[in-house]
């Protein structure tokens, strides 16, 4: 197998078997597709190797070994980003992390945590439950914590705990050259040097490959109350999220979910709330500070029509609660079987969420496109899902323009083409708008810099 950056032959899968074993260097060609492809529509594009690792020195040696040869290398965590990160464009070696799930060190004291990059953020919390604390960084699919690092994820805590960025202390980096970087202390805040951690928060794999990763922990709150409450409107239900952040209230969550995603909801998940847009709460505190939260989001939603508020105040109601938001993208892709979907994924400042919202869910209804919306509106981010026939050139099409749209349209309100899935290969094309060339260039440069040869997951986030 030849590559523009190198060479695959036998010599260098005897070299990679050399460093770990038979059994876990692969060239099969379902397992390298299976690698190749993630939970987006984007097209697989699978690795010509797939390898899986144990330790950072392992990683360390496999890294070396296809610098020398300019070979490719795709890090791995669990498949479930959304925008092309893992298709391997140029072929190459895939780096499997999934079987690197050491919990390292928890140390309670100081609430933080540092783990191998495979750990599952469900696999830490269920470590974590006799402790007391808790990791709050939840986007959804049981993503990998090293994965979820270098997409800089979020999602339905964001509102109340930040992003990733705010919740990794330090991170041990795999560099281009096989070297082994820790990025930052312990410590809770540090004016040394550059910022090397958040470097790396977010690069996707294109500057090094993160291998352990250190973050903050959270005491579990004393009560836990959820809600969900439906709207007259959908304008209503994201004009009551407006009000409540500007009012300054700790909500933990507050997610949206038009009309017809909550159809989609009631028919995948068996339930039977209002088919109307509908605002999902979620409260965290003291018991004292959560009924004063409580009352003041009641009285902010009566003001916009928000009435019927049902209550989930036991741990099995708040899981069915989220399990149905969370399987929002299933269940909307539900909707028409054999279909795949478009993501967007635009974030606004809050004061223009309402615009955002309300001109894409008039996109939706002038297209002959199906499309739902559902979001982490706290913090101003988005999703609207088009489910589109795979074997259908039109459909595609038509999804991908009302995505643009939508992109076009964050950026011109100084938002962003992406809150939380990343760029990948999915949105290379917006940065431009959205930095400027002068942007570009300079993310550009410290690629070039920090990865000369192009090895790292080449062909996302910039174009060389």
């Amino acid at each position: 197998m030849s590559l523009s950056y190198g060479q695959i032959d036998q010599a260098f899968l005897e070299q990679l078997v050399a460093l770990t074993s038979a059994d876990r260097v692969s060239t099969s060609q379902a397992l390298c597709e299976q690698h190749g492809t993630d939970e987006s529509y984007h097209t697989a594009k699978a690795p010509d190797v797939v390898i899986f690792t144990l330790s950072t020195k392992e990683v360390a040696e496999v890294v070396k070994l296809c610098a020398a040869q300019k070979v490719p290398i795709i890090p791995y965590g669990t498949g479930t980003s959304l925008e092309g990160h893992v298709a391997a464009l140029h072929g190459g070696v895939c780096i499997d992390l999934s079987q690197m799930t050491e919990i390292v060190e928890v140390r309670p004291q100081d609430l933080d945590v540092t783990v191998q990059a495979g750990v599952t953020r469900k696999t830490l919390n269920e470590y974590l439950r006799d402790t007391g604390l808790f990791f709050p960084i939840d986007p959804g699919a049981d993503a990998s914590l090293g994965g979820m690092a270098s997409t800089r994820a979020s999602g339905t805590n964001a509102v109340r705990y930040g992003t990733m960025s705010e919740n990794v202390l330090s991170l041990t980096v795999v560099t281009p050259t096989g070297d082994v970087v820790r990025t930052s202390s312990r410590s809770k805040k540090s004016a040394a040097g550059y910022d090397l951690t958040h470097l790396y928060v977010g690069s996707e794999g294109t500057l090094g490959i993160i291998t352990e990763v250190t973050l903050r922990l959270y005491g579990i709150p004393e009560k836990i109350t959820a809600a969900v409450c439906p709207f007259p409107g959908l304008e209503d239900a994201v004009n009551m999220v407006i009000s409540t952040i500007q009012c300054g209230i700790p909500v933990a969550r507050m997610e949206l979910l038009d009309d017809r995603q909550m159809y989609a909801v009631n028919e995948y998940s068996k339930l039977n709330y209002e088919v109307a847009p509908t605002l999902f709460f979620e409260f965290h505190g003291s018991p004292s500070s959560v009924d004063e939260q409580v009352e003041l989001v009641k009285d902010i939603a009566d003001e916009f029509g928000g009435t019927n508020f049902q209550w989930a105040s036991q741990a099995e109601d708040r899981d069915r609660l989220w399990n149905a938001r969370h399987n929002a993208y299933y269940a909307a892709l539900a909707l028409r079987p054999g279909c795949k979907g478009v993501s967007s994924d635009a974030c606004v400042p809050i004061s223009r969420l309402a615009e955002a919202i309300m001109q894409t869910k008039q996109d939706i209804e002038e297209s002959f496109l199906d499309g739902t919306i559902v979001g982490h509106v706290g913090d101003g981010n988005f999703h609207t899902l088009f489910a589109f026939d795979p074997d259908n050139e039109e459909e595609l099409l038509e999804a991908k323009r009302l995505n643009g749209r939508i992109v076009e349209r964050a950026i011109a309100m100084e938002g962003t083409c992406t809150g939380e899935h990343g760029v990948g290969h999915g949105k290379i094309d917006y940065l431009e708008s959205e930095f400027g060339k002068g942007g570009l260039d300079l993310m550009r440069s410290i690629k070039k810099a920090m990865d000369p040869d192009n090895i790292m997951n080449p062909g996302k986030i910039v174009r060389l």
